[in-house]
Formats: structure tokens, C-alpha cells, sequence
């Protein structure tokens, strides 16, 4: 875990305390976004990310890329964790085309040299993507799609792509999992009152939080603050659990940001 970061002169979010529970692999840009407003951001990564125990799987697919029409990669973790493998083989297929789920994952493809990517243009996720014209029943139907993620997560991307007619098959190249020890600091400035507000950014790391706080007083405390998430199901899902002030901000770093900075702050 990494200590709260000092204020960065003066900005919207001048001395507020910020929780951003990002895995730690993808913080870094929002971290210093935040800083870079005046804000102290108290990095406590809510998943931790790490490479898949078997690899074999993904080495054997590496051997017949050929075959798939798309490769979806769901996350830059997937791009950091499937690509060097599935590249050890060979160039990259010119058939096959390259799709990501947002645009931190098109970042990430483009520093490897695959620069031909399908992307949602507005929101991120598994229905933006579905809704794009190449992934409509017509053009899947009898195709070969390769799903690049992390253990577990949702099933409806390939559930819809396998409805529309596509030979559909999923690959966990990286694991996921709850947060390891380091959750002191946290707790310590939650019992406080010396955090400001938190952004979450899965419903899977929403689990992790509320099981890390079950004494009454603190959970009472956490879900008061001021909750800032990028999609409306993880607003929902939070809304359910008893925040009581979430705030559904535009996607990704950008629009996470500025919903930092446009809230109406209580005056210290």
C-alpha cells in the first residue's frame, strides 16, 4: 500500500484525501492526476493482479492465432500478460484483428506495435462493445474469437458473441484476487474521519471493500463518504450496499477526474 501523497500547490481538490483502489498496475496516470489538482491520493489497490499460474494454455494458442477472426483483450493487464506469449510465436496474424474494451487497453496494444484496434467510443465496457457494427451477428457468425482476461468476470461478452454464431474461446492469462495485508493505513485514516473520498472502478473490488470493513462504526463511517465510480452497475451495486453518495462520473481517468474536481466539497 502507498501512503497519501502531499498536495501539489493548489487545485480543485486542494488537501482532500483520496482512495484509489485501481489495481496498482493501472493507478498511476489517476494517482497523478489527482496531485496534480492538490489532492492527496492514498493508493490502496483493491485487486491484485498478477500472471496466470498455467501458461501452457496460452503458449498452445499462440501456436494456431490464425485461426481467430478477433482477439478481445478486456484490460491493459491482459494486453501486459497474453501478448509477449502469444508474440513468441511470430508476427501478429494480418487477419487477425486486435479489440479492446477501452481505451487504456488501445494504449497499450499501440506500445506493442498493434496499432489496428477496435474500440467503444464512448462508454467501456462489454454492452459498448457488443453494440460495435464488427461484432454485429452477421460478421461473427462462424468466426473465431479469442477472449484475452483475468480469471473470473463476467460472462456476457462471450455468451452474446457465442449466440451470435461465433466459435468463441476464453483464456485467463492473468489472475485476480482481493487485497493482500496492508489494509492499516486504510482503516486507520477511515476510523479518523481523515479520508475525503473513494473511487472504485468493478463491482469486484466493491466485494473486497464492504469485506474488509464488517465492524458496525466503520461501515457506518465508510459508507458516508463520498463514493465516485465510472460505470452506472458499479453505481447501482454501491447504491445497494447503502452508500449514500455516489457519484456516476464519465468513464475512465478523465471523467473520474472531473467529477473530482466538479463536486461541491463540503468548506473546511
Amino acid at each position: 500500500m502507498t501512503g497519501v501523497r502531499p498536495a501539489a500547490g493548489s487545485g480543485a481538490l486542494q488537501g482532500r484525501v483520496i482512495v484509489v483502489t485501481r489495481p496498482r498496475q493501472q493507478a498511476g496516470e489517476l494517482v497523478d492526476a489527482i496531485a496534480a489538482q492538490g489532492g492527496q491520493p492514498l493508493l490502496f489497490p483493491l485487486l491484485e493482479i498478477g500472471p496466470a499460474p498455467d501458461t501452457v494454455p496460452l503458449e498452445q494458442v499462440a501456436a494456431r492465432l490464425g485461426e481467430f477472426r478477433l482477439a478481445v483483450f478486456v484490460s491493459p493487464n491482459a494486453v501486459q500478460y497474453a501478448l509477449p506469449l502469444l508474440l513468441a510465436r511470430g508476427p501478429w496474424p494480418s487477419t487477425l484483428q486486435a479489440v479492446a474494451v477501452g481505451p487504456g487497453t488501445v494504449r497499450a496494444l499501440a506500445a506493442a506495435g498493434i496499432t489496428s484496434c477496435l474500440c467503444p467510443a464512448t462508454r467501456f465496457d462489454s454492452e459498448a462493445l457488443l453494440e460495435l457494427p464488427e461484432l454485429a451477428p452477421a460478421q461473427v457468425a462462424g468466426q473465431g474469437v479469442l477472449i484475452l482476461r483475468g480469471n473470473g468476470g463476467r460472462e456476457l461478452l462471450g455468451d452474446t458473441l457465442a449466440a451470435r454464431g461465433a466459435r468463441v474461446e476464453r483464456l485467463a492469462c492473468y489472475s485476480r484476487s482481493g487485497p493482500g495485508a496492508g489494509s492499516g493505513e486504510f482503516l486507520a485514516r477511515l476510523e479518523a474521519g481523515s479520508l475525503d473520498a473513494l473511487i472504485l472502478s468493478s463491482s469486484e473490488a466493491l466485494v473486497h471493500l464492504l469485506a474488509l470493513v464488517p465492524e458496525a462504526g466503520q461501515r457506518q463511517r465508510l459508507l458516508a463518504l463520498p463514493l465516485f465510480v465510472p460505470h452506472a452497475r458499479i453505481a447501482a451495486g454501491a447504491s445497494a450496499a447503502g452508500f449514500t453518495r455516489v457519484v456516476l462520473t464519465a468513464a475512465a481517468d478523465a471523467g473520474l477526474l472531473a467529477g473530482l474536481c466538479a463536486y461541491n466539497w463540503p468548506q473546511s
